[in-house]
């Protein structure tokens, strides 16, 4: 039974090449019950697959010796929950979203293929697969930020496929030296590159390192190569853009805890200038990433610098080496994920609802839409890091794990850093919050009366919230596991 493993990889994928080929429904309902017919039912498979037990397969082999292999490890299971979880809510907000866009067919057959092609990159037993389904996912996902078919869609599209595949050029550099040099291509805690010759090529792999984490950086928005994301994912519809911001970008990182943990080992970077370098890059856009946000005044721009900050704050915590500092990193794709997604969700009901697209457009707005502002309220909290939300648990073992690391200036660089970046983020998020309960005098009440959105798209709002208090009120079912994770690849216990 291990084909099942390839069933909610591939249902997704051939169901909206499906969609795509056929002609249009007579009716919108027929095509709204087919996507969340496979939604449901590719959640369900995969589901099935994380909590139960299957062994690895072999698809076929792209060389004699270079096999499309899938196996589900722990740190798949992880990735993919998260993604199926955020990928059927955002689709249920579409539904009703996507109604004031053009070509929905398009749209929904597209989100379905990436979200198969993401689920095999979770899945992906080998370096070869991982890279293959990344690829891929590049390819697949471009057409959500094409969709509008504007100037400014289109040269955004285009810097998103440029930097994606600079950024995976650098990492395929490194990818040929592993495929030469290691003793196998599937994922192993420690490495797969003997230390013999890790010694006698020290050189070559550190800067190979460095291009990988560089390279796969880029889907994850980390300077220098950031620039594609804040211009690619707000011209995107608003569930797209919550995708490409909450889940996409989780890509990047998984490849880099791929890469460093499970091919390259810790033990070869810890202490060098690659771990300095990397440490650097994520702070320095952990800061810019902050500062660009607080100044920015469109409100899907404005969330777009955000992940270029918070994505870094996970990037931190991976490139540090501790078990905590890795334990918060891996729980913060997690609250990032739920709380990005919600984010521009809550972003694009108001577009949705008001055709507001600037914070300051947005004054009063909680007299119309109060579920859809508290619900934003509350994500903000978790993305500040204020208690008991989910953000505050991730970015406690950021800072203790980095105080606890002894690296000397980034062990206290590190926390400083990320307060100064929690201010920020409370300085340009709840302006939004404080305005548009309290607008203050001279406001007209009736200017967004009913605006609220349905309950279509309040649904998946609500729950988003919910996963947000949730994990930070009962965080040990993810920081037990996510703990004892980080604690074997780094050889802790």
């Amino acid at each position: 039974m291990e084909q099942i493993l390839l069933l909610p990889v591939f249902f997704p994928i051939l169901a909206g090449i499906v969609l795509l080929l056929k002609k249009e429904f007579q009716k919108r309902t027929s095509l709204l019950l087919y996507v969340g017919a496979v939604l449901v039912l590719t959640g369900a498979a995969a589901f099935a697959v994380i909590f139960g037990e299957t062994d690895g397969v072999t698809l076929f082999y792209l060389t004699k010796d270079l096999p499309v292999y899938f196996k589900l490890d722990e740190l798949g299971k992880y990735f993919s929950l998260v993604v199926t979880a955020v990928w059927i809510l955002a689709g249920m907000f579409s539904f009703e979203y996507m109604k004031h866009e053009k070509n929905e067919k398009r749209y929904f057959g597209i989100y379905l293929i990436v979200f198969g092609v993401l689920l095999g990159l979770d899945f992906a037993g080998n370096l070869i697969t991982m890279y293959l389904f990344y690829e891929l996912m590049t390819l697949t996902s471009m057409p959500m930020v094409l969709h509008t078919q504007s100037r400014e869609s289109i040269m955004a599209g285009l810097r998103y496929l440029f930097f994606s595949f600079a950024g995976a050029y650098m990492a395929l550099a490194g990818i040929y030296f592993i495929c030469h040099y290691g003793t196998t291509l599937e994922f192993t805690t420690g490495g797969v590159i003997p230390p013999g010759v890790l010694s006698e090529h020290s050189t070559l792999f550190f800067v190979l390192s460095f291009f990988m984490i560089l390279g796969f950086g880029v889907k994850a928005g980390m300077f220098p190569l950031h620039a594609w994301l804040p211009t690619a994912h707000p011209v995107a519809p608003g569930p797209a853009s919550a995708v490409l911001s909450g889940v996409i970008v989780k890509a990047g990182v998984l490849a880099v805890i791929r890469v460093v943990y499970q091919m390259i080992g810790v033990e070869f970077l810890r202490g060098t200038w690659v771990q300095t370098a990397w440490m650097a890059l994520a702070l320095l856009t952990v800061f810019m990433g902050s500062l660009l946000a607080f100044r920015e005044p469109v409100l899907k721009k404005r969330l777009a610098y955000s992940t270029v900050s918070q994505l870094s704050y996970i990037l931190f915590g991976l490139a540090v080496m501790e078990t905590e500092a890795m334990t918060g990193a891996l729980l913060h794709v997690a609250a990032h994920a739920f709380i990005k997604v919600a984010l521009f969700l809550c972003a694009a009901a108001m577009i949705y609802r008001t055709g507001c697209t600037r914070v300051e457009e947005l004054r009063g707005i909680g007299k119309g839409m109060p579920v859809t502002l508290w619900c934003y309220t509350i994500v903000s909290l978790g993305l500040i890091g204020i208690p008991p939300m989910s953000g505050f648990v991730s970015k406690w073992f950021l800072a203790v794990g980095s105080l606890r690391s002894g690296i000397p200036v980034f062990s206290w660089l590190g926390p400083v850093v990320l307060l100064v970046s929690a201010l920020l983020t409370a300085g340009y998020l709840l302006p939004i919050t404080m305005q548009g309960f309290f607008p203050g005098e001279g406001y007209d009440a009736s200017r967004f009366a009913g605006k609220e959105p349905s309950c279509l798209m309040l649904a998946p709002l609500l729950a988003l919230a919910a996963f947000t208090v949730f994990i930070g009120l009962l965080p040990n079912g993810l920081t037990d596991p996510l703990f004892a994770f980080a604690a074997q690849v780094l050889k802790a216990i």
